[in-house]
This record gives structure tokens, C-alpha cells and sequence, in this order.
């Protein structure tokens, strides 16, 4: 696990990462197949959850914090 010096790792089990791509898109998703206008962040965090479902967590449920709105990256590269 790489050093994250504001994280007690003993309280951590794993993490996975993923692109800005892939957060990017997942927000996108989250949008167009939700209604859910959502940032990086919780396409981020979906997107693991997602990741997640597909390989060692099938068939089981996960709870996703979406932790921010769309609103403040209307003029960034997530929205235009």
C-alpha cells in the first residue's frame, strides 16, 4: 500500500484504484441512466463499487457514498 499519511492502515483491508477516465464516465453514467448529477468523487466511488460486484464482492451488497454534486464542475472536462 503506498505511503497515505492522513490513513491508519490497520483500519484498512484494501483499496482499489481506478482512472479519471473510468470516474469520469461512471458520473456520466450515473446522469444519463439515473437522473444522479453527481462529480468525480462519487463517480469515483461508483465506480469501484461497480468494480467490485464484477469480481470478489458478486452477488453481495455494497453501500456508496455519493459525496458530491455536478453543480461546480459544469465547466470543467466532466460536464463539457
Amino acid at each position: 500500500m503506498p505511503d497515505l499519511p492522513l490513513l491508519n492502515k490497520d483500519l484498512v483491508d484494501g483499496y482499489l484504484e481506478i482512472t479519471d477516465e473510468e470516474a469520469i464516465q461512471m458520473a456520466r453514467r450515473l446522469a444519463r441512466e439515473e437522473g444522479i448529477f453527481t462529480g468525480f468523487s462519487a463517480g469515483a466511488n461508483t465506480a469501484v463499487a461497480v468494480k467490485l460486484l464484477n469480481t470478489t464482492c458478486q452477488g453481495k451488497s455494497i453501500a456508496v457514498l455519493l459525496s458530491d454534486s455536478g453543480l461546480k464542475y459544469l465547466s470543467t472536462d466532466l460536464w463539457i
